[in-house]
């Protein structure tokens, strides 16, 4: 490569969003470099967090007989203690699929993958610092797509073995009989559900009085229940006001003044964007609170020819959403006429146990919104699939009331994630409950609940 040699594109970050930026870009004929500080690709979606933590999950209930338990009027239980090796091995394969896959994506699309650490020289220049030495990569555009790590606050002693980020818990060396887990947003209520069901004692505080309070209210408590029924304490709303480490346990000081003792305290605390080490002043930029790069709607940073994607700018911060911010952001730096929007709903995954997704309005929004609303319910419990497969959960349908238009869509049970996405398709159709009543579902499935939901609505809306 020539010191004079410019690529078309610069992406920074080979995570979830880098790869999808970069091939998009390439896909139109530009001249794309990936630069990854991490010996292997995917960032913390393959590595430390989504792809991990749900292969950890299907390990666990696959390990701990959980799916079969009480299905046939028998409680299965698992045969024998599952060791973290039963855990890790499982993850390794997955792990090292996703990497590969990830790496001849970018080789079939002639991306050019560069390992080491890059900082701006200048808005059009990085210094790209790698075990071989440094060197410089130049471009007309640039993607930042460098993702994000664990925030650590300052209680707590992470330099003890005994005290673990999202990220580190992955690579548990042994299985703790107990486990205190802070904060009950989505990776603290996925970790503390994985962990319960392969018999580890949590403990899950949160200072807030119900999970993911993002969520409908009423399905929020459905999965408290559900987190209780699966033996984990729960402290809400609690805040730890001190966290001790001795050799033998660790033990949490409350502000209602109890003490939680465990073998080990995961600290689920949000997350902080990647932007420390990529001198951003040289290039013009700067980043706000908790190292996050603002952007405009076209994901383009105040230099116009830089964008950013993917946790580094915030909120939503998932993998799926990252992705297709990353294809657009690329579309706009280069003028392509493609795809040039983010798609107005995008659902939510929750891999807790059970599952939980969700789409569009809550209750508690279309009530602050003051728009009048029916509710349409169909319990999985009496629905054909359901009952064969042991499922208990809900589907709940928002609509508005004038016309039955569909408003938002919740589901709390096993496929919850999967069977979203009919209620997707349906709200960016702008459709009504009449779609529901029209479609013929396949028999017995979990998707036929849509029908009975909206037929719960129609009787609600005809007597009111």
């Amino acid at each position: 490569m020539g010191a004079d040699e410019m690529f078309d594109l610069v992406v920074i970050g080979g995570g979830a969003a880098g790869e999808k930026g970069a091939v998009q870009a390439a896909y139109f004929g530009k001249r794309v470099a990936l630069i990854e500080k991490e010996a292997h690709l995917g960032g913390a979606m393959v590595n430390t967090g989504t792809i991990p933590s749900k292969t950890l999950r299907e390990t666990a209930l696959y390990l701990s007989g959980f799916r079969q338990r009480g299905l046939h009027g028998v409680d299965v239980q698992v045969g024998r203690k599952a060791t973290v090796g039963d855990f890790l091995h499982r993850l390794s394969s997955v792990m090292s699929q996703e990497q590969a896959r990830m790496s001849a994506n970018l080789k079939k699309h002639g991306v050019t993958v560069m390992q080491g650490t890059a900082s701006f020289v200048d808005a059009n220049t990085v210094n790209l610092a790698g075990s071989s030495g440094a060197t410089t990569v130049r471009g007309h555009h640039f993607l930042i797509a460098t993702g994000s790590a664990p925030h650590r606050p300052v209680l707590f002693p992470f330099d003890e073995t005994r005290i673990y980020d999202s990220d580190e818990i992955v690579r548990l060396d042994t299985l703790p009989e107990s486990m205190s887990i802070v904060g009950a947003g989505v990776i603290g209520c996925e970790y503390a559900c994985l962990f319960a069901a392969m018999g580890v004692h949590v403990t899950l505080i949160e200072n807030r009085a119900m999970p993911l309070s993002f969520l409908d209210l009423e399905i929020a408590a459905r999965l408290k229940a559900k987190m209780l029924a699966l033996g984990i304490q729960v402290r809400m709303p609690a805040q730890v006001t001190a966290c001790e480490v001795t050799t033998q346990l660790t033990r949490l000081t409350l502000d209602t003044g109890e003490k939680i003792e465990a073998d080990c305290v995961l600290v689920c605390a949000g997350r902080q964007a990647n932007t420390a080490t990529l001198k951003l002043e040289a290039a013009g930029l700067e980043s706000g609170k908790r190292g996050q790069l603002d952007v405009d709607n076209r994901f383009r940073t105040r230099a116009p020819h830089i964008a950013a994607v993917g946790d580094v700018i915030g909120f939503p911060s998932l993998a799926s959403t990252s992705m297709e911010q990353a294809r657009v952001a690329v579309v706009h730096l280069f003028d392509l006429k493609y795809k040039m929007t983010m798609a107005a709903q995008f659902p939510y995954g929750i891999y807790t146990i059970p599952e939980v997704s969700m789409v569009g309005e809550t209750e508690e929004s279309l009530t602050e919104k003051k728009i009048d609303y029916v509710v349409g319910r169909a319990e999985l419990s009496q629905n054909a699939r359901g009952l064969i497969i042991g499922e208990d959960g809900l589907l709940k349908l928002l609509f508005r009331k004038s016309d039955l238009r569909l408003l938002g869509v919740h589901c709390i049970g096993e496929q919850a994630t999967e069977l979203i996405h009919v209620g997707l398709a349906a709200l960016m159709t702008q459709s009504t409950a009449d779609l529901f009543i029209h479609m013929c579902f396949n028999y017995p499935t979990l998707s036929d609940a849509y029908k009975y939901a909206a037929y719960d609505a129609l009787g609600r809306k005809g007597n009111s």
